[in-house]
C-alpha cells in the first residue's frame, strides 16, 4: 500500500466572479522516503494541491476526490482526527517563513509547543529536544539561538527553523512548499543538500512544490507538472527529463537556463497563464502552445501512457515524436 495515495482531486473555490478550479482531477501516489516533485507556473493549481491535504484551504474553497493517508481519506477527515495527523505525522514547510513564525514569541516557544500537543513532553524535554533538531539543521550555536525571535534570524537561518519545526515529529510525509523561493543560489543548494541528508537520515516522503527544474533534477524522483489546474506531464524524473515531450514541458525546460548555451537572452513562454475561472474549453495551455489545433482548442486531453513506458503519462493531442522535433530543438 502506498503511504500516500491522492485519486482524482479536485480544489474548487466560490468568488463573486464565479467559481474557480484551481485542481482538476489529479493522481498521484508517494511511497516512504521517495520524492515528488510538482511543477508549474505560478496559479497552475500546485499549492492548492498540498493545502487541500492538509485541511488548510481558504474558506470558500473546497476539496473533493481522495487523499488516502493510512486508509484514511485526509478530504473528510473531522477536524479533531486531522490535527493529529497534521504537523505529527503529516508537517508542511510554507513558502515565506517570515510570515510563517509568530513574531511574538521565540523560536523555542514556536517549537516546544510542537512537542507539547502532539507528543504530551513537559517543557524542558521538548526544549532539548528542540535544540537537537535545530543541530541537525546545522543552524550554529542552537542552544544560545533558539531563544532567539525570528526576526534575529536570516531568510536562509528562518528556513531552517521551518525545516526543523516540521521535522521535530518525525512526520512520514514532509510537505515544502517553494522552500528555496526567497534564497540566494548558495543558500537554495545548502537547503536542498540539507533536505536529501534529512530524508536520508529519517526516511521521510517529500512533496515538493516548485517552478524551479533545476531544484526537481537535484532532488525528485516523480515529477508532475501542472498547467491550468491539470497535469500535462507525469513520470520519473530521469524519463522526464530525458524523454518530455508535452509543449508545456519542453517550454520550461528551454526557459531554465544554461551554461552550455552561447546565447545570453532567456527563453520565455509566450503569453500568460488562463483565467481559473474560465478554463479554455479544450487543453488549457492550447492558447500559448504553437502547435495548438482545433482539437487542442475544443477537447480536454486524457493522460496517456509514452510508448515503452508505462509510468510515463502525458495529456496532449500531438504525436509526441512531432512535438519533441519541432519543439525540443527549436
Amino acid at each position: 500500500m502506498k503511504l500516500l495515495e491522492v485519486t482524482d482531486l479536485a480544489v474548487q473555490f466560490a468568488t463573486q466572479d464565479g467559481t474557480v478550479y484551481a485542481v482538476n482531477g489529479l493522481n498521484f501516489a508517494l511511497d516512504k522516503g521517495q520524492t515528488l516533485g510538482i511543477v508549474g507556473e505560478s496559479g497552475s493549481g500546485k499549492s492548492q494541491t498540498v493545502l487541500a491535504l492538509m485541511g488548510l484551504l481558504a474558506r470558500n474553497g473546497q476539496a473533493s476526490g481522495q487523499a488516502l493517508y493510512q486508509g484514511k481519506n485526509l478530504l473528510t477527515l473531522p477536524a479533531s482526527e486531522l490535527n493529529q495527523i497534521r504537523g505529527n505525522r503529516m508537517a508542511m514547510i510554507f513558502q515565506d517563513p517570515m510570515t510563517s513564525l509568530n513574531p511574538y514569541l521565540t523560536v523555542e516557544r514556536q517549537m516546544t509547543e510542537v512537542l507539547q500537543f502532539h507528543k504530551g513532553q513537559d517543557r524542558a524535554t521538548a526544549k532539548a529536544a528542540s535544540v537537537r533538531m535545530l543541530d541537525a539543521v546545522r543552524i550554529p550555536e542552537a542552544a544560545k539561538r533558539i531563544n532567539m525571535y525570528p526576526h534575529e534570524f536570516s531568510g536562509g537561518m528562518r528556513q531552517r527553523v521551518m525545516i526543523a519545526m516540521a521535522l521535530l515529529c518525525e512526520p512520514e510525509v514532509l510537505i515544502a512548499d517553494e522552500p528555496t523561493t526567497a534564497l540566494d543560489v548558495t543558500v537554495q543548494a545548502q537547503m536542498l543538500t540539507l533536505l536529501r541528508d534529512l530524508q536520508r537520515d529519517f526516511g521521510t516522503a517529500i512533496v515538493l512544490i516548485t517552478h524551479d527544474l533545476g531544484v526537481v533534477a537535484g532532488l525528485c524522483d516523480q515529477v508532475v507538472v501542472m498547467y491550468g489546474g491539470r497535469v500535462m506531464e507525469q513520470g520519473s524524473a530521469h524519463e522526464l527529463f530525458k524523454t518530455a515531450t508535452h509543449p508545456y514541458t519542453l517550454g520550461l525546460l528551454k526557459a531554465v537556463p544554461r551554461m552550455d548555451r552561447d546565447d545570453e537572452s532567456l527563453l520565455a513562454i509566450p503569453g500568460a497563464p488562463p483565467n481559473m475561472a474560465h478554463l479554455p474549453k479544450g487543453c488549457p495551455f492550447s492558447p500559448r502552445c504553437s502547435l495548438a489545433d482545433t482539437q487542442c482548442q475544443t477537447q480536454l486531453a486524457t493522460l496517456q501512457p509514452m510508448p515503452a513506458a508505462t509510468h510515463h503519462l502525458r495529456a496532449c493531442h500531438r504525436d509526441s515524436a512531432i512535438v519533441s522535433r519541432e519543439l525540443a530543438h527549436g
